[in-house]
Parts: C-alpha cells; sequence; structure tokens
C-alpha cells in the first residue's frame, strides 16, 4: 500500500481518481454489511423508493476472508429474513448437546448441564460455516440489487471540508515493492455517499483511524481481543455427532490466561476445532498457536481427531471486551457497525447475531435520515435504537465477563457462575479494566521460556503448513502491507526486552528474526503469509506495526469455514 502523500503525488501524475456516488457505502462484506446492505434494500422496496447502495469486500470473494466458530443464534437473522429456512440459508445442524470440559493436563472435569449457565447453553443454535452464511447474505443482497465489489478494499477515508466522512477510497492496483507504479498501475477509486457504514470486523484498519480522528473510545474502557485459531477437520463418522458442541478452559494455558477452546461437529463427518487466546496474556514467550496445537493432544479431544484429516486452517482477532468497552459508534457522515465497534458477546463465544442486528439497526438509522432529506451527520438513531434492543440487554447482562476471567481461570469461573447463573445477570456492578492488551507483556527476563513439542504432520503441524491450506495468496510485487513506524524498534526493543514476540504471537509464520553475519539480527517480514488476523496490530507491544489493506483479492480464501 502506499501511505496518502504517495496517493497525492500519483493521483497529481495519473489524473483525478474515477469517482462514483451512492446513498449509502459499506465498507465489508461480512455478515455486519450485508446485513445492513439488505436491510436498506428491504426498507426501499417497502416505501416504493430507490436507494443506491454498494459494498466493498477486500477478499477476492464474498466470503473468502470470514472465519468463525461458529455457533450461531438465529434470533438476528429471522428478523432480518424471516423465512431464511425456506430461502435455503445454511443453517442446516441444529446443536443437540452441550459440554463444557475442564481440562488437567491429562483429565478432564464434565460441567453438569444444570450447571452450565445460560450463555453456554446452545439450544436452538446452528453449528455453522460463517464463510457459506455470508456467501447465502451476499446472494441475497445481490437479489435486491445491491452493488457488490469483491477484491476491492477500502484503503482510505475521505471527508468533506467540515470534517464530516464523505465516502472511502478503494487501494491503487500495480504498485511495486518500491512503491513506484508499474505496467498494470491504476488508481483507486473514490466512491462518495450520503452515509458510509464501516464493518471491517475486529481492528478494522479504517475503523482504528475514526477512532483516533474523532476520539470515539474517550469514554470506554480500552478494548481487548482476543486470536481465535481454527482448523476444519474430516474425521471418522465413528466419532461423529451432528450438532455436538464442546467448550473447555484450563490446560493447556496456566489458570492465570484467558483462554479457551471450542469443537463444533458439522455435518458431513466435519468438525471444526479452534482456539482462543486472549491477547493480554503478559508472557512474551506465550505462542497461541503452539498453544492449539498443544491442546489437540489432549485425550478428550485427540480421540475425535486421530485417523481424520485437517482438510483447513486460519485465524482471525476477535473483540471481547463487551458493552463496557464499546466506542461511540456514530460520527458525522458515518458509523461503525459490528465486530467493528466490538459488539461481539464473549461470554457466549457469539458475534454474528450481534454484526446482523447492529446492521439492521445502522440500516434503518440511515435509511430514515436519508428520507428526511439529511446526509453527513451523526446517525443519533442508531445508538438510541441500540440501547432500546435486545442485543444491548444481552450485552448489559455480560457486562463484566471478561473482567472477571481477567482475574484467573478459577476466580473468573466462579464470579461468572455467581453472575450469570445464580443471578441471570442482573447485577448492580460494573466491573471496569483500566489497560489495553499491548500493554500487558512483561519483559521477558522476568518470565519463563515455554518448550513447546515439535509437530507430528498429523495431529499437529508447524505454521508454514498451516497457511498452505489457507488459500493465503498476495501479489508478490506490492509494498509490504505490513508497515513499521520504526525500522529500528523490532531489534532494539522488541527482541531484546520482550525476546521478539512477534515471531511467535503471529500465527502465520509472517514474522522472522534472522542474523546477517556481523551486522546482527534484523526482522524479515514474510507479508505474503499473512491471513489478515490483525494480532501483530494489536498485541506489538510498542504499537510500532500498523496493518493496512494489500492489494485487492489478497489474503485467505476460506472454503467451509
Amino acid at each position: 500500500m502506499t501511505r496518502a502523500s504517495d496517493t497525492m503525488q500519483l493521483i497529481a501524475q495519473y489524473g483525478p481518481r474515477e469517482t462514483m456516488e451512492y446513498d449509502v457505502v459499506i465498507v465489508g462484506g461480512g455478515p455486519a454489511g450485508l446485513s445492513a446492505a439488505i436491510r436498506l434494500k428491504q426498507l426501499a422496496a417497502e416505501k416504493g423508493v430507490e436507494i443506491g447502495v454498494c459494498v466493498l469486500e477486500k477478499g477476492s470473494e464474498i466470503g473468502a476472508h470470514i472465519l468463525s466458530g461458529a455457533v450461531m443464534d438465529p434470533r438476528a437473522i429471522s428478523e432480518l429474513i424471516p423465512d431464511w429456512k425456506e430461502q435455503g440459508a445454511p443453517l442446516n445442524v441444529e446443536v443437540s448437546e452441550d459440554r463444557f470440559l475442564f481440562l488437567t493436563e491429562r483429565g478432564a472435569v464434565r460441567t453438569p448441564n444444570w450447571a452450565l449457565p445460560d450463555n453456554f447453553k446452545n439450544h436452538g443454535n446452528y453449528v455453522v460455516s460463517l464463510a457459506n452464511v455470508t456467501r447465502w447474505l451476499g446472494q441475497q443482497a445481490e437479489a435486491l440489487g445491491v452493488e457488490i465489489f469483491p477484491g476491492f478494499p477500502a484503503a482510505e477515508v475521505l471527508y468533506h471540508d467540515n470534517g464530516s466522512v464523505k465516502g472511502v477510497a478503494t487501494g491503487n492496483v500495480g504498485v511495486g515493492k518500491d512503491g513506484e507504479p508499474t505496467g498494470n498501475f491504476q488508481l483507486g477509486m473514490e466512491l462518495h455517499a450520503k452515509y458510509t457504514l464501516f464493518c471491517e470486523g475486529a481492528r478494522g484498519h479504517l475503523g482504528r483511524q475514526l477512532n483516533e480522528r474523532f476520539r470515539l473510545d474517550s469514554e470506554a474502557d480500552p478494548q481487548t481481543y482476543g486470536i481465535g485459531i481454527k482448523e476444519l477437520w474430516q474425521i471418522d463418522s465413528a466419532q461423529h455427532q451432528p450438532g455436538l458442541v464442546i467448550h473447555t478452559a484450563g490446560w493447556p494455558l496456566d489458570t492465570s490466561t484467558y483462554g479457551g477452546s471450542f469443537l463444533y461437529h458439522m455435518n458431513a463427518n466435519q468438525v471444526a476445532i479452534g482456539f482462543v487466546v486472549g491477547l493480554g496474556y503478559q508472557n512474551p514467550y506465550l505462542s497461541p498457536f503452539e498453544e492449539f496445537q498443544r491442546y489437540k493432544t489432549h485425550p478428550e479431544i485427540r480421540k475425535f481427531l486421530e485417523g481424520g484429516k485437517r482438510v483447513s486452517y486460519g485465524a482471525r482477532a476477535i473483540t471481547a471486551g463487551g458493552l463496557m468497552s464499546l466506542p461511540k459508534f456514530v460520527f458525522p457522515g458515518g458509523a461503525l457497525v459490528g465486530d467493528d465497534a466490538g459488539f461481539l458477546n464473549a461470554s457466549r463465544i457469539k458475534g454474528s447475531h450481534a454484526a446482523i442486528k447492529t446492521g439492521m439497526l445502522a440500516a434503518e438509522a440511515a435509511f430514515g435520515a436519508i428520507q428526511a432529506g439529511r446526509e453527513g451527520d451523526a446517525l443519533s438513531a442508531y445508538p438510541e435504537a441500540f440501547k432500546r434492543s435486545w442485543l444491548h440487554d444481552e450485552l448489559h447482562r455480560a457486562r463484566n465477563f471478561k473482567q472477571w476471567m481477567s482475574k484467573g481461570l478459577y476466580v473468573g469461573t466462579l464470579m461468572v457462575g455467581i453472575e450469570q447463573k445464580l443471578l441471570g445477570g442482573k447485577v448492580p456492578w460494573t466491573l471496569h479494566h483500566q489497560h489495553r492488551d499491548h500493554e500487558m507483556l512483561r519483559p521477558a527476563s522476568l518470565c519463563k521460556p515455554i518448550e513447546y513439542p515439535k509437530p507430528d504432520g498429523k495431529l499437529t503441524f508447524d505454521r508454514l503448513s498451516s497457511v498452505f491450506i489457507s488459500n493465503t495468496n498476495h501479489e508478490e510485487n506490492q509494498p509490504a502491507h505490513l508497515t513499521l513506524k520504526d525500522a529500528s524498534v523490532p531489534v532494539d526493543v522488541n527482541l531484546r526486552t520482550y525476546a521478539g514476540p512477534e515471531a511467535r504471537f503471529c500465527p502465520a509464520a509472517v514474522y522472522e528474526f534472522v542474523r546477517d553475519g556481523e551486522s546482527g539480527d534484523r526482522l524479515v517480514i514474510n507479508a505474503q503469509n499473512c491471513v489478515h488476523c490483525k494480532t501483530c496490530d494489536i498485541k506489538d507491544p510498542t504499537q510500532n506495526i500498523v496493518w493496512v489493506t494489500p492489494e485487492g483479492g489478497g489474503g485467505p480464501n476460506y472454503p467451509n469455514m
């Protein structure tokens, strides 16, 4: 990616960018963005009016970058498309059984179902491939007349002279590694709108910029994140139970590190297995990827996988701060929707229903404003509607979950059980936290190194073979989209003080410290491997790494994830 000053020089050299005008531009073709687009078109049809809506998606196709567990609560999609079952939505496997296990290295203790809080009960929910649900939503949106542009990442926010959001510009194409235009160079395109909805998922590139410009989180607790790492396995039919949902806590993490696992039995003898590690962990030697591989060796987990075949892999950051970390999500000319704001309910390990619901609420606010002849102002009806919604009630009941779990596995489990099981989430107290995830990392000299076993290539794997089955690809001759504010910091600070944590917190072998003879250590950035999880942008202790959009269509291409 080129920086703003470089883009201005290119515009001066190649002429003005092409411009397209819409009523609403939506950045991100995930559940939030597509639900907003569908709702806008539904409202226009009900009122007998026209409304121009487009969706920009950085992936090569709708669903290519979508990764989630996922167990889906159908409440929001039932509001958006009441006849989704008749329309062929891929929600086919209803949850048949819930199991929650506390793991030790060799053993497991199952929580009785009567003792499970409601947030861990999934009756009426569905085990899904969220990527496939998103593809289906894309089909519904296109059928309603939404213009969808896959392979076109929004790389820049555009502003009016009065400071309100004017729209976005897509990234330039055909810029070489040296930052110079190649023979295939094309300027990006400007898309102007009365309102722009940002639905990029957790740690959105433009959402981060908007947060800083408008100080959206000035009155909120710091946002916290986890990294979710997932594999899809084809397993023996004898071990397969469609709709079985297993969650675990405990081993291989220590009791002071937030995290846990999921194992969801889908259809066609497939299981989705994954591991979430809170990015507020303290030990720089910890590797979320290696913890996941270790987890699969537990007797209660490996029995499902032995003899099976791993068919896909991916990783994605998820927001975990909950209601207390929600920023202001409207500003002049636009709004943050879904996980770009942080609406995920960490206590339920669910965010797709929140993405769909907030997409609908933002769409209704934007439609009402446009019909009233407004544009470029703050959509105050959106947060007002959220406060009246069932989603706000749900997040309010769960508002203390992450804060309690940050106090350790045992205290957290006890207090979450009291709040959610005994008191139904109706408690008078609210907990807060003060630190961002990158601030929690301790110097390596204060921490114990962690020795991880070598992968066996059957049950456990290395990063590079994992990235291979994520179908990740980037145009090789382009500037690295993983940028450094200061090129000296990785060695002078991160390596010397924190033992080079970027080589461990990245699940895709992007960052590698190498020694060049007498010249010493240097950081190599293998940007082609990036699966767009955003972990580096979040966990880098010096906040020196900034993730920006690569050339359109780059990144993973997830099937059935």
